[in-house]
């Protein structure tokens, strides 16, 4: 079964990490390494674990503790777990973060399965580095320009931008979003952002732990882009769906996501269709405009609701979108407790389907996490240019 299977089926009504377990007389020894590994995060008193069987055989279930899901993470709220878990919104510890986001998929709606311990490991170590390159990654703001750093990218239309022959990818990839790299903001929609940061997040763990991939992506990378959504196709997976949603207040640090602009007229503004961002942990998104300012999930819902009021047409007749006046609204609204209450009623509901401008609001019913790239559960399948 494909590792994260059971997150589009829902093939398993309970959600958690699965890990595979050995014939019951062996289950003692092979609770053991996850048990201690549990442990280095400080996290085995607030974990059960249960057996089930499933056509691949014997498996452990770990979830949280129901009292610890009940007080840190109600109705599978994540966006409170810094601080039941005594560390600040975007503490910079690594540590810290990784414990963030194995709570989160301990307390997953949905269950994430796993080959092995180390499959498991290797996807948190994936997020947390999408995570700290999200919280770094800041763009200069044109949604319809395209530009990368000279010395590490070359443009041709047909394959987009690739790596200069002898470029290491991660420095390339740093070089395009972290300013501190290079002195420079480039510019580039939010959703290519995102793409290179879930890249960068693969490509550094695939350094340390599956250096030959690594090779193969570089190869790839001096060849073709991978993007869009072929990008979505490799390097992704969707989880929750129209039909079964995933909380409205779900998040797992390094997903990735999309807030629908409802509006139909402003929508038709290139890059004002909705908003891709990273979960950042600590209740925050990612604000590649200004990363010095994430997102709430209430501040993001109140901005894409004026982008209604910054549209308008210019004398060539094309919609454009007017930055100052949606700030300018924004702030009229967080000055109003009552205003930003009905913005807010009408923003925080589930999106109405692709097309459709009704009665739905800004958010998604899925999100996207990356696929394993772990030796022993390697679902990354590479195309061929």
């Amino acid at each position: 079964m494909n590792a994260y299977a059971a997150h589009a089926a829902l093939e398993l009504p309970e959600g958690g990490i699965q890990l595979p377990c050995e014939p019951q007389n062996h289950a003692h020894d092979t609770a053991r390494p996850w048990a201690q590994w549990l442990a280095g995060y400080q996290l085995e008193d607030l974990v059960q674990r249960f057996p089930v069987h499933t056509q691949e055989g014997s498996c452990w279930v770990l979830t949280l503790r129901p009292e610890i899901q009940a007080a840190w993470m109600p109705g599978h709220d994540t966006m409170a777990l810094h601080q039941h878990l005594g560390h600040a919104a975007l503490a910079p510890d690594p540590f810290a973060l990784e414990r963030e986001i194995l709570i989160a998929l301990l307390g997953s709606p949905l269950r994430f399965s796993f080959a092995s311990l180390e499959a498991l490991a290797s996807h948190v170590r994936v997020r947390r580095n999408m995570t700290l390159a999200a919280r770094k990654t800041a763009l200069a703001f044109k949604t319809e320009a395209a530009e990368r750093p000279e010395d590490h990218w070359q443009y041709d239309e047909e394959r987009g931008f690739t790596l200069k022959p002898g470029r290491c990818l991660i420095d390339a990839l740093i070089a395009a979003t972290q300013p501190e790299a290079t002195g420079k903001l480039y510019d580039f929609s939010c959703y290519r952002a995102t793409e290179y940061v879930i890249l960068l997040g693969i490509a550094q763990e695939l350094q340390t732990h599956h250096p030959d991939l690594l090779g193969q992506l570089q190869a790839i990378n001096e060849i073709h882009a991978i993007r869009s959504g072929q990008f979505h196709d490799v390097f992704l997976v969707e989880y929750g769906s129209m039909d079964q949603p995933l909380p409205a207040r779900y998040y797992v640090p390094g997903d990735r996501l999309w807030f629908r602009n409802p509006d139909e007229r402003s929508s038709d503004v290139m890059g004002y269709e909705g908003s891709w961002v990273i979960y950042l942990g600590g209740g925050l998104f990612s604000n590649f405009w200004k990363r010095d300012q994430p997102f709430t999930l209430e501040s993001k819902a109140i901005e894409i609701y004026h982008w209604r009021d910054g549209v308008h047409t210019d004398t060539q007749g094309q919609l454009q979108m007017d930055e100052n006046v949606v700030d300018q609204r924004v702030a009229q609204t967080l000055a109003d407790p009552q205003a930003t209450q009905r913005v807010l009623e009408r923003m925080l509901r589930m999106r109405d389907a692709k097309g459709v401008y009704a009665e739905g609001g800004c958010l998604d019913t899925t999100r996207e996490c990356p696929r394993s790239v772990s030796r022993d559960q390697c679902e990354l399948v590479l195309p061929n240019f």
